[in-house]
Order: structure tokens, then C-alpha cells, then sequence
């Protein structure tokens, strides 16, 4: 008998489309050494099928809140993680992702801001960390590298004017917006005036005043998505009392009849409303399930189940000790 010879292909040769499949079901840990084996493999995990979306959802920082301004502190051991994995990551992607997630308790700094947006220049979509030690020069230079960018889901910020402006001026294609914590008349003006094409607006689970969400109805002609859902809506009136509003009346329903979609509750029977209630309108993520802060009504704006690139073993193997 001829003797029997092994007529597969060697794992160097094998198809890049192959490679990708079996690659994306690794995480950033283990993909790292995978992607210095050979030219084949280092091309086949820059794949923008593996980067498409890079969600840090589960990356946070070692802080503390302090009474100065940006009224936290951050373990030096946590920014030196997060350039660390940063660095691999942007590495490996070579620029390939169009969707990067952060989570709310991630609190970055320009440089880490400046090298994300030098090295993902087809970002598409941004689901912001927290502003605390970002600086306006810093959001407004990645913003300008961001060309691309279509949707941003971002923290509340004390002055929003300067943001929706930048934005207007950089990303001609921009047309989903979500914020997360209070929106007063000041942003929607800042809306209206600067992303008057707006066509998704997200406020779920903000504090929200009567006034600014009339000026979004009545300004924002071209919006056909608005979601209200678990807000604390209120108003001011007489001696500058608060008052919670737990039922939309009918001239606001019948202005925001003309969109496409428009989600609203505020029922006391339901959960999340309930948490606002209690939270006093500033949602406490931390207090709830961790996929909590990650929902929204609006199906283009959830951001469902964390991504494998970045589970649950590769953040326990990069912890900082």
C-alpha cells in the first residue's frame, strides 16, 4: 500500500475569509499573540469584521470622587491599564472600528482621546466615557478627526453649545444623538440651533424639563425619532417649586404625534421610573443589573448583550492587581 499523505491545508494557507471566522470568536487577550504569528494572520485579525464594534462596556476605572475639580481621582495603575489595552487594540484593529463603546465609569484623559481618535478614523459611532477629565480641546480635536461619525451617546456636560457645534462643523452624516442625565432648555436650544437635521434623539432615564422637551417638538422639524422613556419630567412654578410631571398632556401628545417613533413612560408602577423617582432624576447605574445602563427603547441605540472582544476573561486578565 502507497503511503498515506495528509492533503489539508497547513494552518498558514488556510483562506483569510476561514481565519476570520474562527478569530472572531476569540477576545483581545488571546487574538494579541494570534496576530504575530504570520503577514496572513496579522491581516486576517485586522478584519473589520472582528472591529466592526470594540465595546469596553465592561472597562472601568479604580476612583475615588473628591470635592475639587473634575471632582475625581484615578488610580495612576488604571490610565496605565487603559493605555495599555488601548494600545493593543488600536494595534491590532488597524483602524478598522466604526463602533467603540465606553462605560460611564471609565474616566479617560485627552492623551487616551487623542490616541483613539488618531488611530479609528472611520468611526461611525461613539457611546462616550466620562467627561470629568476630558477637556473642551480634547472632545473637540477627536471630534474633527471623527468625519464619519453618524451617532454619539454621551454623558450630560454643563455646556453643550460648543459640543453640537463641533459636531455640526465635522460630521456632515451625524444623525443620532443620546443623553444621559439632565437636559434643560440650554441643550435643546444647543440642538435645535446646531443639528437642526437631527433625526434620533435618545433622553431615557435623564432629567428632563417640560420647556426644553416643548422647544425639541416645536424646533426640530426634522426629528422622527424621540425617546422620553423613564424620565423625570418637571416643570417650575410657582416660588421656584419643582414639579414632577407623570403624565404627558394632550398638546404636547398631539405635537409629538408628527414622529415617526415617539417612546414615552412615566408610570409609578414601572421599575425604571421608580429608579428615577428614587434617584431623584441623576440615575445611579451602579445601584442596578450591569446591562442596565446599556437599553434604549430605540432599537439602534441599545447596545444589547457586551461584545466578545472584550468579555468578561480578558477584563479579569488585565485587572489591575
Amino acid at each position: 500500500m502507497g503511503e498515506n499523505k495528509w492533503m489539508g491545508k497547513r494552518w498558514e494557507d488556510m483562506d483569510t475569509d476561514v481565519l476570520v471566522k474562527i478569530f472572531k470568536e476569540l477576545n483581545l487577550v488571546e487574538l494579541s499573540p494570534v496576530s504575530q504569528v504570520c503577514r496572513l494572520w496579522r491581516l486576517a485579525c485586522s478584519d473589520p469584521l472582528i472591529w466592526s464594534t470594540l465595546d469596553f462596556g465592561l472597562l472601568k476605572s479604580n476612583y475615588i470622587q473628591t470635592r475639587a475639580s473634575p471632582y475625581i481621582w484615578v488610580d495612576d495603575r488604571s490610565d496605565k491599564r487603559l493605555s495599555r489595552i488601548l494600545r493593543v487594540a488600536m494595534s491590532i484593529s488597524y483602524g478598522n472600528v466604526s463602533c467603540l463603546i465606553f462605560h460611564y465609569n471609565l474616566y479617560m484623559k485627552d492623551e487616551h482621546l487623542h490616541y483613539i481618535s488618531e488611530r479609528s478614523p472611520h468611526l461611525k459611532r461613539l457611546v462616550m466615557p466620562a467627561w470629568n477629565r476630558i477637556t473642551k480641546f480634547g472632545i473637540c480635536q477627536a471630534i474633527q478627526r471623527w468625519e464619519e461619525l453618524e451617532s454619539l451617546t454621551m454623558p450630560t456636560i454643563g455646556h453643550p453649545p460648543y459640543i453640537m457645534e463641533e459636531i455640526a462643523r465635522s460630521c456632515k452624516n451625524f444623525a443620532e444623538l443620546k443623553v444621559m442625565g439632565s437636559f434643560d432648555d440650554l441643550f435643546a436650544s444647543a440642538i435645535a440651533t446646531h443639528l437642526p437635521k437631527l433625526k434620533v434623539l435618545s433622553l431615557r432615564c435623564s432629567k428632563v424639563t417640560m420647556s426644553a422637551l416643548l422647544w425639541l417638538l416645536d424646533n426640530m422639524a426634522n426629528l422622527e425619532v424621540l425617546n422620553i422613556s423613564h424620565c423625570l419630567l418637571f416643570e417650575i412654578v410657582a416660588n421656584g417649586r419643582r414639579q414632577v410631571i407623570h403624565e404627558l398632556d394632550d398638546q404636547t401628545l398631539e405635537k409629538a404625534s408628527r414622529l415617526r417613533e415617539f417612546y414615552h413612560c412615566q408610570s409609578r408602577s414601572c421599575l425604571a421610573c421608580q429608579r428615577m423617582m428614587a434617584d431623584e432624576g441623576i440615575m445611579r447605574w451602579y445601584r442596578y443589573e450591569d446591562w442596565f445602563w446599556r437599553r434604549d427603547e430605540v432599537s439602534s441605540l441599545d447596545l444589547q448583550d457586551y461584545g466578545k472582544l472584550f468579555d468578561a476573561e480578558c477584563e479579569a486578565l488585565t485587572a489591575v492587581e
